[in-house]
């Protein structure tokens, strides 16, 4: 009865390394670059899940939650002390 089991583990994994063998990627080709750099959109689901705290940094006024985003940071109001 424990040969049958041995016998059981060696096909399995025989077939996982023959599947493992078989399903080799073949090279890809390069891509091509975009001819200019676009900002890639997001969903609306993904921007209002990825808006900004205030106080973090940012690029523009659409990365922060209150919309303002002056000196890299998403500030709560336009005025600074």
């Amino acid at each position: 009865m424990h040969w049958w089991k041995v016998m059981a583990a060696l096909l399995l994994c025989s077939l996982l390394l023959s599947q493992s063998h078989g399903a080799s990627l073949s090279p890809r080709q390069p891509q091509p670059q975009p001819r200019s750099a676009r900002q890639r959109r997001m969903t609306p689901f993904w921007r209002g899940v990825s808006l900004r705290p205030i106080g973090a940094s940012c690029r523009d006024n659409s990365e922060c939650l209150t919309m303002l985003c002056r000196k890299n940071r998403c500030l709560l109001s336009t005025a600074s002390a």
